[in-house]
């Protein structure tokens, strides 16, 4: 089995259900859930301080420590994927992390579009708590084909945001393609759904991992998994909604 969320995968399953035989503490997921909370509390509070700078016109101060907290998150994310029984100390230090980027960037995209943020947020807990109902009611079902389609998917963004890269730091092509008229808008809407589909992956997985015996760790772990899908979410809705509003502007 497969899931488009890197982080949580079929390997890394199987190491855990090795590692849990004679284990006397096992994951639940209500652990998981409960960790989870952590990690966005943890998050938001961090959000709060690039926010007040930001917000509080000394946004040059705000850039160090957004810069941190996207290199922190990125090396924090790689050690967590690779070392998952670290999860209960590097999980919040990712958040931390990911609280300070998203809190400037918030910042800088509430000043160009008033209420963007609240309406980013909404929309992200909306769409989770949405398909966490349609998950558990049996809507949506984690069927192969499901997962297939959205591990195609992923990797298809991530190929394009490789593509993008790469052009933009050898000057071939500046512009960006999710800022280009009804072709940005649909690519950027195109990206939100998927991203929104790898959290009912995200579920299915943190299932499994608690029906098969994983050890108490893996709540931290399977917390993180749908942090980085959260994180990334909330990142394409907010882009979503400024194409909309610069459009409206025009």
């Amino acid at each position: 089995m497969r899931s488009g969320n890197p982080v949580l995968n079929n390997s890394t399953f199987d190491a855990f259900r090795s590692e849990a035989y004679g284990s006397s503490s096992l994951m639940t997921v209500q652990g998981a859930a409960t960790k989870t909370l952590i990690l966005l509390g943890l998050c938001v509070g961090m959000a709060s301080m690039t926010w007040g700078m930001v917000k509080g016109q000394v946004p040059s101060a705000a850039y160090p420590w957004m810069i941190g907290g996207i290199i922190g998150g990125l090396v924090l994310g790689f050690v967590t994927q690779f070392k998952p029984s670290w999860s209960p100390v590097t999980a919040p230090l990712y958040a931390m992390a990911e609280g300070l980027a998203l809190g400037g960037i918030s910042a800088v995209f509430e000043q160009q579009f008033h209420g963007i943020v609240f309406q980013a947020l909404t929309a992200t807990f909306g769409t989770t708590f949405a398909l966490l109902l349609a998950y558990q009611t049996g809507w949506i079902k984690a069927t192969q084909n499901f997962r297939l389609g959205v591990f195609a998917a992923t990797g298809g963004i991530a190929i394009m945001y490789l593509v993008m890269f790469l052009l933009r730091a050898f000057g071939v092509y500046s512009a960006n393609l999710m800022s280009m008229g009804l072709v940005g808008l649909g690519i950027s809407a195109f990206v939100v759904v998927v991203a929104a589909l790898n959290l009912v992956l995200d579920f299915d997985y943190i299932e499994q991992a608690a029906s098969q015996g994983a050890p108490k760790y893996c709540e931290w772990y399977g917390a993180f998994g749908l942090m980085v899908t959260l994180v990334w979410l909330y990142i394409e809705i907010l882009r979503l909604l400024a194409i909309i509003a610069g459009r409206s502007r025009d």
